[in-house]
């Protein structure tokens, strides 16, 4: 019985370090100026997502700085058949210090203000020169490779895997866009 009991306590502390590994502190970059990062983006890759399921092309991401740490975002994207899919949203920092954590609704504005519906956006791994970056959130359950031309040379999306990992991701999740 004190053995069963033992085992217990063993699979219970065995389940926190888990759940502790899993949401461990998810460490974003130390600044982002947001007039910098304002501009269009190209999805590199992405852990795929239902909100993006029909997304099959040409994934961009316009973010423009509107001051007062809100920042407008429309994403767009091409089905299979060609047509465009495009959402408008806003953006509002929520770590003032850094600007690299913020909250984003896709929710039409007259519904924002009632605070549901923001998903988090973390700038996880941004180029000092702006041209790359990684974007998640503390969950793991999102993460996108954004950079500023449609394709990425393979070396330069090798260097992110190590990252990608070591922030408790894992990068056999991402799929590739489709320029």
């Amino acid at each position: 019985m004190k053995l069963l009991g033992l085992a217990a306590v063993v699979l219970a502390l065995v389940g926190c370090s888990t759940a502790a590994e899993k949401y461990a502190p998810l460490a974003t970059v130390e600044s982002v100026d947001l007039q910098r990062y304002a501009g269009t983006w190209h999805e590199i890759a992405r852990i795929p997502n239902r909100f993006q399921r029909d997304c099959a092309s040409d994934t961009t991401a316009t973010y423009t700085a509107l001051g007062g740490g809100r920042v407008e975002v429309v994403n767009r994207c091409r089905r299979d058949d060609g047509s465009e899919i495009a959402v408008m949203g806003l953006a509002e920092v929520v770590d003032a210090r850094t600007n690299a954590r913020l909250k984003v609704s896709f929710l039409p504005p007259w519904l924002r203000w009632i605070g549901i519906g923001r998903g988090d956006y973390w700038v996880l791994n941004l180029s000092p020169d702006y041209r790359i970056a990684v974007v998640g959130e503390p969950g793991r359950s999102y993460l996108w490779i954004l950079a500023r031309t449609p394709t990425l040379p393979a070396d330069q999306l090798d260097a992110l895997l190590p990252k990608i990992r070591a922030a408790g991701y894992d990068p056999a999740r991402l799929q590739r866009s489709a320029p």
